[in-house]
Formats: structure tokens, C-alpha cells, sequence
């Protein structure tokens, strides 16, 4: 098997929140959209499906566990600023936001919560991992 993801797929509870917070919320735009799924280009070759509980469960055979989600996804930026200014931009639209820090591993980093609890890692993250996941600058 090839090393590479295509899709990240998340259960959501109401597809149209979800949009709500994602395209009209974040600003994001979406590739493709029906009345349980909505498709998000996120990278290159990668795409962000956030599915309804009963779609999903249908097509893996079973429900999605509850809780707290044991994974994050991760947008990484060039500065600290930028780290808070998407932090605060969560925050505007109702999401409960963990604080960017300083961490031990020499980056800084704060999350927050979508609609449905997943948890996105907003960090500056220094290194060659930090430049391997930023995109070219202009």
C-alpha cells in the first residue's frame, strides 16, 4: 500500500452545522455537498468528508463511538500570531478554545472544538517537520 491518506472521514451529528461552521463559519469550500455528506478540500490530494452519523453508520456496518475523540487534526502556521488570530477565529464562532502555549517540544500550540467535539491542534511548529507541513510561501 502506497504511504498516503486521501480521505479523513468524521461522523457529525448535523451535516448542516457542520457547513455552518466549516464554510460559512471558517470560510472553507467545499468540493461537494449532498444532504448527509459535505466533501472539504483540505491539502493536496486530501479531503476532510464530514458525514452524518446515520450515513456513516450504514456504510461501516456500525455507530461511531462517543466522547471525546482520541485523534486531533492539526493546521499548522508560519508565527504565533497567526496560531492566535485562528484561535480567536474559533472563538468568534461559538468554539470552546484551549489557549495556544508554549510547549515542551519547542512549538506553540492551542486547539479547539468543532460542532461535534472534534478537536483541531492550531500550532507553529519549528523544524523540518514545521516546514515540511506548511505550504510554499508566495
Amino acid at each position: 500500500m502506497e504511504q498516503r491518506v486521501s480521505f479523513i472521514t468524521l461522523a457529525v451529528a448535523d451535516v448542516a452545522r457542520s457547513r455552518a461552521f466549516y464554510v460559512d463559519g471558517l470560510g472553507w469550500r467545499p468540493i461537494f455537498e449532498a444532504d448527509e455528506v459535505l466533501m472539504l478540500p483540505v491539502a493536496e490530494r486530501l479531503i476532510l468528508s464530514l458525514w452524518s452519523v446515520e450515513g456513516f453508520t450504514a456504510e461501516i456496518g456500525e455507530p461511531p463511538a462517543t466522547g471525546v475523540a482520541p485523534l486531533t487534526l492539526a493546521h499548522n502556521l508560519a508565527t504565533e500570531a497567526e496560531v492566535d488570530a485562528v484561535l480567536a477565529e474559533a472563538a468568534a464562532l461559538g468554539a470552546a478554545v484551549v489557549p495556544a502555549q508554549h510547549r515542551d517540544w519547542g512549538g506553540y500550540s492551542g486547539y479547539f472544538a468543532d460542532p461535534d467535539g472534534f478537536r483541531w491542534e492550531i500550532a507553529m511548529n519549528p523544524g523540518d517537520t514545521g516546514a515540511f507541513v506548511l505550504p510554499p510561501a508566495d
